[in-house]
């Protein structure tokens, strides 16, 4: 990342739900390994933990290691409160992340939530028209757009070497790594009011890196059927795998999308885009993220063969890029890397290391960092797909 430019102070920030006993945790898998290195130290400084009481907080300082100087909050609004924090980053699960960034916001702080962004469209579009009122930026955790894989298929459309794209077809198997069963923690993605599931999780991640590469989908174009095939859901404990209940969910498990991308210097008019979602693992021996660009001159493909997650935690196999160019019946493999600074920490937080580093240094929105507008039009794509499918 040598073309981030340090900033003068570190931005003081203030992180919720970093916590030391919960059965996932994405702050401290994710987030705190960038936030430790020297290159994050020089841009961040943790000044303050909220969490659900503030002995929960000063049990994760404790947990993490973390500065004795640093501050334990039990509530958001005294985390809001504080002057001494610039930047507040929320990593709570999504259905508490308005409750506990609003304050914040309110405040005229700046923040970084996790994505999905919040429970519901009411909740989504309170904190965008709050954000523009106070004038802050906030970020949204959609951080696949800056995985080096994705970002090496966009610098290929982008030269042109192989004329303008004219379709595109995806089939990512995942969200979750049972088509059937959840465990514990993650129950809640068998009730849609909660907000993560693996269709906006999931799907959605994916979705959004795509338009991101390819265009928006054009509105009145789309075409998406849902589906929930296996609505009695088993609570399935991971250690003894003993089924300890059932749970009725209302969250679909297929998504399929068909729907015109929007024309542009590098997209011809009408190029169509189809998806098939289909939450749990893929046949045996199948890839669980086959994406497939074909254009003018030659055909992309990118295939990962062990999770679709290629902002966070989808490299445990290749993730490899593939073209093959029409007039020579060549098919070459095109090399992608990680940068220096991202290969100093786990895999799962390197492209987060990305964003956040982007956010720090002042990039441009839409480069460097999503912003919340940028995430409220995926979360409203869909919110609608899913309404319009009856769920």
């Amino acid at each position: 990342m040598s073309s981030l430019v340090t900033p003068k102070r570190p931005l003081r920030i203030g992180l919720i739900g970093l916590s030391s006993s919960a059965a996932t945790s994405w702050a401290s898998a994710a987030h705190l390994p960038a936030l430790k290195t020297a290159a994050g130290l020089s841009r961040f400084t943790i000044v303050a933990l909220c969490n659900s009481s503030v002995a929960a907080a000063q049990a994760a300082i404790k947990t993490y290691d973390l500065a004795p100087t640093t501050k334990a909050y039990g509530t958001p609004e005294d985390l809001a409160n504080d002057p001494d924090i610039d930047l507040v980053i929320c990593n709570t699960r999504v259905d508490k992340h308005y409750e506990t960034v609003l304050p914040s916001i309110r405040a005229g702080k700046d923040a970084y939530i996790e994505w999905p962004i919040a429970s519901n469209k009411a909740q989504i579009d309170e904190l965008v028209k709050l954000t523009r009122e106070k004038g802050s930026r906030v970020a949204i955790g959609l951080q696949g757009r800056l995985a080096p894989p994705v970002l090496k298929l966009k610098e290929i459309i982008g030269s042109g070497e192989l004329g303008k794209v004219l379709s595109s077809e995806i089939q990512e198997y995942g969200g979750t790594n049972s088509r059937e069963f959840l465990p514990p923690a993650l129950k809640y993605f068998a009730k849609r009011e909660v907000g993560g599931n693996p269709i906006t999780i999931g799907f959605g991640h994916i979705i959004d890196l795509v338009q991101s590469v390819l265009g928006d989908l054009v509105p009145d174009s789309v075409a998406a059927r849902l589906q929930l095939q296996r609505p009695d859901v088993r609570i399935r404990n991971p250690k003894t795998d003993e089924i300890v209940e059932t749970v009725r969910s209302d969250v679909p498990d297929l998504v399929s999308l068909h729907g015109a991308l929007q024309t542009s210097a590098h997209t011809q008019a009408s190029a169509t885009l189809s998806f098939l979602f289909r939450r749990g693992l893929p046949f045996p021996g199948d890839p669980a993220l086959t994406w497939t660009i074909n254009c003018e001159l030659g055909v992309i493909r990118l295939v990962a063969t062990s999770g679709t997650s290629l902002g966070a935690g989808g490299y445990d196999g290749p993730v490899k890029i593939y073209v093959h160019k029409l007039d020579r019946d060549v098919l070459d493999e095109i090399p992608w890397e990680w940068d220096e600074l991202q290969e100093k920490v786990p895999v799962i937080g390197r492209s987060v290391m990305r964003q956040l580093f982007g956010f720090a240094d002042g990039l441009e929105e839409g480069k460097g960092w999503v912003g919340i507008e940028a995430a409220a039009k995926t979360a409203d794509q869909i919110e609608g797909w899913i309404r319009d499918a009856g769920f």
